[in-house]
């Protein structure tokens, strides 16, 4: 019994995860500027929310891409473009929707050392990794 407890304490005395130190949750810009999403938790996993769209569209910025046409106007801010992302101990496991394809994405989230965020989406064993900065 007393090496159980030794053994314990031991392992409570190790560091913590890097999602600790290095949480994801935040406003981040995207890759190439178009937009801030706020990663926040909802329910018992995280999202990502846009709540701005710095880039210039053509008309309005709607989710008209959506393969559902009856949310095709819905406007772009507010949409969840990430979703039920869990962490696995390592990094972050969820969904990405992309509003320019109309499309969601298996997705990971991974803080980087430099503190930028490595936002991977993937179709089948092919992926894409962007690069999003932290902002206010």
């Amino acid at each position: 019994m007393r090496i159980a407890a030794v053994g314990l304490a031991a392992l409570l005395a190790l560091p913590a995860p890097a999602q600790a130190t290095a949480p994801v949750t935040g406003r981040w810009l995207t890759d190439k500027g178009k937009g801030i999403v706020e990663i926040a938790p909802c329910g018992a996993n995280l999202c990502g929310k846009l709540v701005k769209v710095l880039a210039a569209v053509q008309g309005p910025a709607t989710d008209r891409n959506n393969p559902d046409p009856s949310l095709r106007a819905r406007p772009l801010v507010g949409i969840n473009l990430l979703s039920g992302f869990a962490f696995d101990g390592k990094e972050w496991k969820g969904s990405i929707y992309d509003p320019e394809r109309g499309k969601s994405f298996k997705s990971f989230l991974k803080r980087n050392g430099d503190g930028t965020l490595a936002v991977k989406g993937c179709l089948g064993p092919f992926c894409q990794t962007q690069t999003w900065r932290p902002t206010r």
